[in-house]
């Protein structure tokens, strides 16, 4: 069966939380790996000071230290993640740090509040956010127009690269509750017209895509919901 025709269950919630559950106390180990991914991700954001940032499924909360940097002390990041137990030690790291320029929240992200007119999103190792069709376009209805989106994660390796995909099924494994839009887990961005640009690491079995929102596919809240 091809990659364009599997068919995988959509994300589970329930799931995805019980699965972040016990891997909170150890998270920054497991993805300190890969802390140049986030970096370069972030860097796509081309983030200026006094802008507001969404860090989304923002786990332990690794990215805020560079992420406040990047916007400075008058800007704004505002980080949300669904399991409580990420989002306590994401607290506990902004509280160790000072850091006040950062608000914490709990909830799935199709049910976040957020802030209307952000400057950039980051989903950042989140394939079960963006295969997630309501929280993409709860997020991008909350981005002003030309606002900066980056993505970054695992992906099935393409022809000729396949023999890495065992690795990618690995870490999927312990990381996502669907293989769903794997081949190209960042095509719900691109289907809001946004058009991304794409490098490839480890043997094209990670990702980093970037780019802006165009002004038409930006708006009020609920105008990308789907009926």
């Amino acid at each position: 069966m091809s990659r364009a025709t599997e068919r995988h269950p959509a994300p589970d919630t329930a799931a995805s939380q019980g699965l972040y559950r016990w891997r909170a106390g150890i998270y920054d180990l497991q993805l300190a790996p890969y802390d140049a991914i986030r970096a370069e991700a972030i860097a796509t954001l081309q983030l200026q000071p006094g802008q507001t940032v969404l860090d989304l499924g923002c786990g332990t909360g690794m990215s805020l230290e560079l992420l406040q940097a990047a916007v400075g002390p008058q800007g704004r990041v505002v980080a949300v993640d669904q399991c409580p137990e990420m989002v306590d030690e994401a607290r506990r790291r902004v509280q160790r740090h000072g850091w006040r320029n950062i608000s914490l929240a709990c909830a799935p992200i199709d049910q976040a509040v957020l802030p209307e007119g952000a400057d950039a999103a980051l989903f950042h190792f989140t394939h079960d956010i963006l295969q997630t069709p309501a929280a993409v376009d709860h997020v991008l209805a909350h981005l002003r127009p030309g606002a900066r989106v980056a993505a970054s994660g695992l992906q099935w390796a393409p022809a000729g690269w396949g023999v890495f995909n065992g690795l990618v099924w690995l870490a999927a494994m312990h990381s996502v509750t669907t293989l769903q839009g794997m081949g190209q887990p960042w095509r719900a961005l691109a289907d809001h017209g946004i058009e991304l640009s794409l490098q490839t690491h480890l043997g094209n079995t990670v990702y980093v895509a970037g780019g802006c929102l165009p002004a038409s596919a930006a708006g009020r809240p609920g105008r990308h919901n789907r009926g």
